[in-house]
């Protein structure tokens, strides 16, 4: 029979890392990561990923005490409550902060830092039905973008930042900015903000148009050196060129037909 003191270790408010110290940083680390926030009251009713945090962490002291049932009934309520699935096994280091919060999924085996931000339908999940370690772990201060999944058991380290609607299937360096499916670094070194997280993903690079261009401009060169200019059947010099590339029309069709009558004259 479980011991009822499992249920007194959630501590108080001034006990040294009980659940409700680390409930109240989870709520002030709001106001820096969040320009919305104004109030306190604001955050405590109104905020999804704040509501979803406190039940999560009552749920994982008790699982951490040998409770099974009962943590999973209060992270399924918060999960009907705020659409944020967390299960009471995660392991969540302090001043976490989910914005907005909605279709977020953090598994069992997961392992989150402290100063880390998620922001709406992010994936921490698993690749594997074993039962040992299959989800990711997060260093601290890491940002993770929204939509973005993170899968299998492995390391994201400190600092990293995950653009929006990746897909990260292998271990990320610390200080590393990745994006695109699967995610590839396209920031070698974190650029600081006077704000405190740099999440002006719109300025990440794109390494796939990035390359893109560069193929295209090695083709341009190439065909200036054999002498046949752009597009155009029997180019000679720059004017032939169709300049009709853009990133919707990569090059305009050549008819079959012109080769041949191109070649017969």
């Amino acid at each position: 029979m479980i011991n009822s003191d499992a249920i007194a270790d959630v501590g108080t408010p001034s006990t040294p890392g009980s659940v409700w110290q680390m409930v109240g940083e989870d709520i002030r680390c709001v106001f820096d990561r969040d320009p919305a926030a104004r109030t306190r009251l604001e955050i405590i009713t109104t905020y999804p990923g704040v509501h979803a945090i406190m039940l999560y962490r009552m749920a994982n002291r008790l699982w951490k005490r040998g409770w099974r049932y009962l943590p999973r009934l209060i992270t399924y309520i918060g999960r009907i409550w705020t659409s944020i699935d967390i299960h009471p096994g995660a392991t969540i280091g302090r001043r976490f902060f989910i914005d907005h919060g909605t279709g977020v999924v953090i598994g069992e085996t997961a392992e989150v830092g402290n100063d880390v931000t998620l922001y709406h339908g992010v994936t921490l999940g698993g690749v594997s039905w074993n039962k040992g370690k299959r989800h990711p772990t997060l260093g601290d201060r890491v940002v993770v973008g929204a939509g973005a999944k993170i899968l299998g058991p492995i390391e994201v380290g400190e600092e990293v930042r995950v653009g929006a609607n990746s897909v990260v299937v292998s271990a990320v360096p610390a200080n590393k900015t990745v994006v695109g499916i699967p995610a590839k670094v396209v920031q070698t070194q974190r650029v600081n903000s006077e704000h405190g997280f740099d999440l002006n993903h719109h300025l990440i690079p794109d390494p796939v148009a990035e390359a893109i261009n560069c193929l295209l401009e090695r083709i341009r060169i190439l065909e200036g050196e054999v002498g046949v200019y752009g597009c155009l059947p029997g180019g000679e010099k720059p004017e032939d060129e169709c300049r009709r590339c853009d990133a919707k029309l990569v090059c305009e069709p050549v008819n079959p037909e012109s080769l041949v009558t191109e070649s017969v004259k």
